[in-house]
């Protein structure tokens, strides 16, 4: 028998099947840790939460994790993951692409340490240049936050935290780490860091470089398909990144604290005259943040700080152009506590964003303040979340949206989730403004969403089931009448995740599987199309497993075909990556790393006449206390 899944036929053997044969054969395991508590996540609610009250769909990767699985990029962090699709332009720090949960690139928001951080023209963000070494955690929340966070947040929020260090309130002596790797294709990577704190100061600083000379990024056809030039030379990738967090606990009800991350990358690509071969970019986000405590039930936090998102075009060392972002930012965010079990959260969030390119654009700034409030309650083995947020943007007017979650624990300990949110997506500068181009009058792209979920926790391990649909309206695409953007385009989504993480046999284990149907809903030639550079299956598979002085694991990651155009003419094959990875610890604090990528060195692309790395090989050598 088989069952429509979101107007594609799907084995409902598939689906029913991984539940009922994954589960069981998992409950063999046994807990070695039982005093193992939740990760808190902070991004789903603005709120501190474990990561079992939130009704959210959440990811955590903590820095155990990173190094566990001697992620080197954040393309090696996400790829794979429940919801997530990547797109990547070529090898070492070529553009990616981040599709979250089938919505657009720019439909996710991204934070660090609380920052909004991307280009205000093009609406991308670097993945490629956001140092891994300088990461304490990561948490993925899928699902529109637009009631909350206000633009770009339809497919949900990536929130990257630095290195915090010690804990200033119990003090500890200074620690130094150091990791220094080399692998093919002539990379290069060390990390420097240090960290302390005494009586209530703390601090962590790290400094970090990557070289690599990478290969041929583009097998581009000159003045027809790919980047429209034929260079078959090595495109090399060079980074320099630092980071700083700092803060004074001055008592339990006052505490500052400062965080600052740079980072420099010098990308190669094939290019032209015009469009340049060589790219400088500069990430740099720097903050301050007040933390106050004036009641036991109220908190309250409040927090500037500023990001720069810039890019020099060069082509043969001849400056081309220049597109650089400046953002300002203040946001004061409150949690009151109610009556037992009740909680509230209001605040407001002001943004000013500024930009210097080249041509000069009709506008280079513009403001916008939002206001919010959300309630979560428990009812007993029921949870309500409720949101409401209002932004009023100097572009294009005031927008409301709102949130919707619900959840109930079931007498099994399973629990069964609902929600239901509006997101939307504010215009670029380049949509907006761009000279001979863009189009003043356009309005923001606008979306709904509804997740139904199932989860379970259990002394093997936790599992969890979604089933969601997301209606995005008013897309802008160009209007080859007006010869400018416009709002013409409609996409419906719909798509199934299922996670499960266990300990089985002494080796720890962790699956996702994600089914998608991202369906092109605009009128025209397209109507019905898949949705470009999003496969519609993708598995990860991770096992890993500690030996005493070694350690060995895996990751098997599955992607299946994809079109790389909206008219679904040329078509990416799916594609399976094997990686491997080994250590061994010479002492608790010294430890040698190796890492084999693509062991079956698969050719494979996720956009079309870009490469992907072959059989890589990896190996570092970290000392960390």
């Amino acid at each position: 028998m088989n069952h429509s899944f979101g107007g594609r036929w799907l084995p409902v053997a598939l689906v029913s099947a991984l539940p009922t044969t994954i589960l069981p054969i998992m409950t063999l395991a046994a807990v070695e840790d039982p005093t193992t508590l939740d990760p808190l996540v902070v991004t789903a609610t603005r709120m501190p939460e474990t990561t079992q009250q939130t009704l959210a769909s959440v990811t955590v990767i903590e820095r155990a994790e990173l190094e566990q699985r001697q992620s080197r990029t954040m393309t090696d962090v996400l790829r794979g993951l429940p919801g997530v699709a990547l797109s990547s332009s070529g090898g070492p720090g070529q553009p990616v692409s981040l599709f979250l949960r089938g919505t657009e690139s720019d439909h996710t928001l991204v934070l660090i340490d609380g920052v909004k951080v991307g280009s205000a023209t093009l609406g991308s963000v670097p993945w490629q240049n956001i140092p891994v070494e300088q990461i304490e955690r990561i948490e993925v929340v899928r699902g529109p936050r637009s009631s909350l966070y206000g633009s770009e947040a339809i497919g949900g929020v990536v929130q990257i935290f630095t290195r915090k260090g010690v804990d200033g309130t119990t003090g500890g002596p200074l620690q130094a780490r150091l990791s220094v790797g080399a692998g093919t294709y002539q990379s290069l990577q060390g990390h420097l860091g240090l960290s302390g704190g005494h009586a209530g100061v703390w601090f962590d600083a790290g400094l970090g470089v990557e070289r690599s000379e990478g290969f041929n990024a583009c097998t581009g056809v000159a003045n027809l398909a790919g980047c429209f030039v034929d260079q078959p030379d090595r495109d090399g990738y060079r980074n320099d990144n630092a980071s700083l967090r700092a803060g004074y606990r001055f008592s339990e009800a006052l505490e500052v604290d400062i965080h600052a991350l740079r980072s420099t990358g010098d990308t190669q690509y094939d290019g032209s005259p015009y469009a340049g071969n060589d790219n400088r970019t500069l990430l740099q986000v720097a903050g301050v943040n007040l933390a106050l405590r004036p009641l036991a039930s109220w908190s309250s936090q409040l927090s500037l700080a500023r990001t720069w998102d810039n890019s020099r075009i060069f082509f043969d060392a001849d400056q081309v152009n220049h597109y650089d972002t400046r953002r300002d930012s203040l946001s004061w965010v409150n949690h009151l506590g109610l009556a037992s079990g009740q909680q509230l959260g209001f605040g407001l969030d002001y943004q000013r964003d500024r930009i210097d390119t080249e041509p000069e654009y009709t506008e280079n700034s513009r403001r916008n303040l939002g206001v919010f409030g959300e309630y979560l309650g428990e009812f007993g083995s029921q949870d309500l979340h409720l949101s409401l947020r209002h932004d009023d943007n100097q572009a294009f007017g005031g927008y409301t949206t709102g949130s919707l979650g619900w959840g109930y624990w079931l007498a099994n300990g399973w629990q069964l989730t609902a929600s239901w949110g509006t997101a939307f997506k504010a215009p670029t500068f380049n949509e907006l403004y761009y000279p001979g181009f863009g189009n003043p009058d356009l309005d923001p792209e606008t979306a709904w969403s509804g997740e139904l979920g199932l989860n379970g926790l259990h002394p093997w391990g936790d599992w969890g089931l979604s089933l969601y649909q997301t209606d995005v309206d008013q897309l802008i695409a160009f209007d080859a009448t007006t010869s400018a953007p416009a709002n013409l385009d409609s996409a419906r989504i719909r798509g199934l995740e299922l996670w499960s993480s266990a300990r089985l046999a002494h080796w720890d284990l962790m699956a996702n599987l994600t089914l998608l149907d991202p369906l092109n809903t605009s009128p025209g030639a397209n109507h019905g199309k898949q949705l470009a550079r999003r496969p519609q299956q993708s598995l990860r598979l991770d096992a890993d497993r500690d030996l005493g002085r070694f350690a060995v694991g895996g990751t098997l990651t599955y992607a299946g075909r994809r079109y790389d155009d909206f008219a679904n003419q040329t078509r990416l094959d799916g594609f399976t990556l094997v990686d491997l990875r080994a250590q061994y610890a010479f002492s608790r604090t010294l430890w040698l790393q190796g890492r084999l990528e693509n062991l079956f060195n698969q050719s494979y692309e996720t956009a079309a006449y870009y490469n992907q790395p072959g059989r890589t090989l990896f190996v570092t050598l970290r000392y960390a206390p």
